[in-house]
C-alpha cells in the first residue's frame, strides 16, 4: 500500500490551536509520570528503601570522626581511635555497596520504563490518523519520537536513580546537622537559600525548553521538506528563498537556546554560593560556642562535615535540574501525542483505568456498501464544526452510493475534488458536514485494523521500506506464504521481482536492490492484493508506470480485483471507459453519474473530456490524458 496523499498547504491546522501537535499539559505530564512510577512500583520502592540505608550510612563517618576528636582530646587510647576507625570503614563500605545497588535497581527500572514510553510512543504514532500526520509536519513528530524520546530516556535511566540518591543524602545530612546541635542546623539550612533561585529557574525553565523543543521540532521539519524536494527546489529556483527560510529556522533555535543558556547562568553561580555560606556559619557559630562550653569540638567539626558533603548531593541534583526541565518538556510533549485525535485506543497495558471520556467503539459495517451523503468538506476545518469560515468548502453537498463490487471510475478536471473524495472514501479525512459510511458505520471512525481489511486507498505516492522485499511484502499481510506472496506480485505484473539475486530475501534500498518508480509502485499495488480488502481506491496509482506497462498492471489488478469494489479516480480515461459508472466532479460537486455510453450520449462534461481524451490527447489543466 502506499503513502495516501500530498500534505496540504501550510495554512491548514490539523488541530485545534496551531499546526502542531499538541503538548500534555503540566497536570497531564505529572499523571502520566505517576503512571509509569506505579507499573513498576515494587522497583521503585526498594530503590528510594535501599538510598535511604545508603544515606543513613555515610552520616555515621562525620559523626564518629567527631568521636574521635573529642577522644583524642580527652586523651582517649588508641584503641578507641583503631575502633572508631574500624566502624568508619565499615559504614563506608555499606553505602558504597547500598549506593551501588540502589543505583543498579534505579537504573534497572529506567530501563523498563524507557521500553514503555517508546512502545506507548509507537503505538500513538502509528495510531494517528494520515490526515493529522500529513498537516502536522513528519519534522515535529520525528524530534519527538528521537530527541525527545531520547532525553525522557537519560532521565529515567540516569536523573532519577541519581537524584533519589542525592536527595536522600541531603535530607539526612540536615537532619543530622540539627541533631547535634539545633542551633548549627539553623546555620546550616542557610543552604536552603538556594531554593529562591532554583524557584527562578523553575518557574521560567519549563516554558523555556518546550520553546526550544518546538524550534528544534521546526528547524527538523524544515530541513526534511527542503531535502525531500531538493530537486524542485533547484529546478525552481528556489535555493536563496529556502536558504533563507532554513536561517530564519536555525536563528529562532539560536535564540530560544541562549534564552535556557542564560537561565542556568544564573542558576549555577548563586547556588555555588549557597554552598559555601552555610559551611562558614557552622564555623563562626561553632566555634563561638565551643568558645563558651556549649558544644564539643567533634560536633562542630562533624556538623560542619556533613555541611560540606551537603554540597555533592546538592551539586548532583542541580546538575540534574537542567536535565529535569528538559526532560519534563519532551515528555510532555511525547505525551501531548496521546491527546492527538487517535483512530484506535492505545493497548490495555498501558492504561491502567479505563477513560470516563473514552467514547464506545463504533459498531461492525453491516454490509459492503459505501454512502456519501451531503458532503461538506474544507482543508483546516476537518471534522471540526465549528472551524472559521475562512476554511472555503472543496466539496459541496456530495451525494453518491457505491454498491458492492461496483467499479466506479470518478474523473473531471484537476481541482476538481476527485482527491479528496477518495480521502473521504478511505477514511483519511472526516468530512466537515453530511456522513461517509461503509455498511451504515461512519468510515472515518473505523479502527485501522477493520478499515484496512474495508477500504484501501492506493495513489501515486509511494513508499519502499529497508528490509527485504518479503518484509515489505508482509508489511499488508504479516502471515502471508512465500506463495502467496509470489501471486501477488505475478498479479500486478511485478516479472522483475523473479530475477532478484536472493528472491524475496532480496534487500532493498540503500545497499540491495533499488527499485525503480514503476517497480515500487507494483510493489505498492502487490500490497493492496495481499491486504485483501472488499474496496480498493486507485488514485492514479498507474500514473508512474509507462502506459503499456500500466495498461497490463490495471488488467492483472482488474482480474485480482473482480467481484470486489473498485473506485478509480481516472488518470487515463480508458479506465472510465471500462467501469460499470462514471462519477464527474466538477469544482467540488457531483455533476454526472452514469455508464459510459450514456454519459458520453448526454454531450455533457464527460462527453467533452472523452472526446478531447480520444481525438487528441488530455485536454490542458485535466488530470485525464
Amino acid at each position: 500500500m502506499t503513502a495516501t496523499a500530498t500534505r496540504p498547504g501550510p495554512s491548514e491546522d490539523p488541530l485545534p490551536g496551531g499546526a502542531a501537535l499538541p503538548v500534555a499539559g503540566p497536570a497531564a505530564t505529572r499523571r502520566a509520570a505517576l503512571r509509569l512510577i506505579r507499573r513498576d512500583g515494587r522497583a521503585f520502592a526498594l530503590m528510594l528503601a535501599l538510598n535511604a540505608l545508603a544515606a543513613g550510612a555515610g552520616l555515621a563517618g562525620p559523626w564518629l570522626l567527631g568521636r574521635i576528636v573529642d577522644t583524642v582530646r580527652a586523651g582517649g587510647g588508641v584503641r578507641t581511635v583503631d575502633r572508631l576507625a574500624l566502624v568508619i570503614l565499615a559504614c563506608g563500605v555499606a553505602q558504597l555497596l547500598l549506593a551501588r545497588y540502589a543505583r543498579y535497581v534505579g537504573h534497572r527500572f529506567g530501563e523498563r520504563t524507557v521500553a514503555r514510553v517508546r512502545e506507548q510512543y509507537l503505538d500513538r504514532a502509528l495510531a494517528l490518523p494520515a490526515a493529522v500526520v500529513e498537516r502536522a509536519g513528519t519534522g515535529d513528530l520525528t524530534a519527538r519520537g528521537t530527541s525527545d524520546v531520547t532525553s525522557v530516556a537519560r532521565t529515567l535511566r540516569d536523573a532519577v536513580p541519581e537524584v533519589c540518591v542525592a536527595a536522600a543524602q541531603a535530607l539526612f545530612l540536615l537532619g543530622a546537622v540539627v541533631v547535634l546541635d539545633p542551633l548549627l542546623g539553623l546555620c546550616g539550612l542557610g543552604v536552603l537559600g538556594g531554593v529562591f533561585v532554583v524557584r527562578w529557574y523553575l518557574r521560567r525553565a519549563h516554558g523555556a525548553y518546550l520553546a526550544e523543543g518546538a524550534a528544534t521540532s521546526a528547524l527538523a521539519e524544515l530541513l526534511a521538506a527542503t531535502a525531500a524536494g531538493a530537486r524542485t527546489v533547484e529546478a525552481l529556483g528556489l535555493q536563496e528563498r529556502r536558504t533563507a527560510a532554513s536561517e530564519r529556522a536555525v536563528e529562532r533555535c539560536r535564540r530560544t537556546r541562549t534564552r535556557t543558556l542564560f537561565l542556568r547562568s544564573v542558576l549555577l553561580p548563586a547556588v555555588d554560593v549557597a554552598y559555601v555560606l552555610p559551611v562558614v556559619g557552622v564555623l563562626l557559630a561553632g566555634g563561638a560556642l565551643h568558645g563558651r562550653g556549649g558544644i564539643s569540638l567533634g560536633a562542630v567539626i562533624a556538623a560542619a562535615l556533613y555541611l560540606r558533603q551537603l554540597s555533592d548531593p546538592l551539586a548532583t541534583i542541580l546538575f540534574w535540574a537542567e536535565q529535569l526541565q528538559s526532560s519534563g518538556a519532551a515528555f510532555a510533549r511525547v505525551e501531548g501525542l496521546g491527546q492527538a485525535r487517535q483512530t484506535r485506543p492505545a493497548p490495555a497495558a498501558l492504561l491502567p483505568h479505563p477513560s470516563p471520556e473514552a467514547s464506545p467503539a463504533p459498531a461492525a459495517p453491516v454490509d459492503d456498501r459505501i454512502d456519501v451523503t451531503a458532503v461538506h468538506y474544507a482543508y483546516g476545518g476537518g471534522d471540526d464544526s465549528r472551524s472559521p469560515a475562512a476554511h472555503r468548502d472543496v466539496l459541496h453537498g456530495v451525494d453518491l452510493t457505491v454498491r458492492p463490487g461496483e467499479r466506479l471510475a470518478l474523473v473531471g478536471p484537476s481541482g476538481a475534488g476527485k482527491s479528496t473524495l477518495g480521502r473521504l472514501l478511505a477514511g483519511i479525512d472526516a468530512p466537515r458536514r453530511g456522513s461517509v459510511t461503509v455498511g451504515r458505520v461512519p468510515i472515518a471512525a473505523l479502527d485501522p485494523a477493520v478499515l484496512r481489511r474495508q477500504v484501501v486507498l492506493v495513489t501515486q505516492e509511494h513508499h519502499v521500506f529497508l528490509g527485504t522485499l518479503r518484509d515489505n511484502l508482509q508489511l499488508a499481510a504479516p502471515g502471508a506464504e512465500d506463495a502467496a506472496l509470489h501471486a501477488a506480485l505475478a498479479a500486478v505484473g511485478a516479472e522483475w521481482a523473479a530475477e532478484l539475486p536472493a528472491g524475496l530475501d532480496t534487500e532493498l534500498g540503500a545497499g540491495g536492490h533499488r527499485p525503480d518508480g514503476s517497480q515500487s509502485q507494483q510493489l505498492a499495488l502487490a500490497r493492496v492484493v495481499l491486504a485483501d480488502p472488499h474496496t480498493v481506491i486507485l488514485d492514479e496509482a498507474t500514473a508512474l508506470l509507462d502506459p503499456r506497462t500500466a495498461r497490463h498492471t490495471e488488467r492483472a489488478l482488474a482480474a485480482v480485483l473482480k467481484g470486489r469494489t473498485v473506485i478509480a479516480i481516472a488518470h487515463r480515461l480508458h479506465t472510465a471507459h471500462d467501469a460499470d459508472r462514471v462519477a464527474v466532479m466538477e469544482e467540488g460537486r457531483l455533476t454526472e453519474l452514469g455508464t459510459h455510453d450514456a454519459l458520453v450520449a448526454a454531450k455533457g462534461a464527460y462527453a467533452a473530456l472523452w472526446q478531447s481524451w480520444h481525438s487528441h490527447g488530455p485536454p490542458e489543466g485535466s488530470d485525464s490524458p
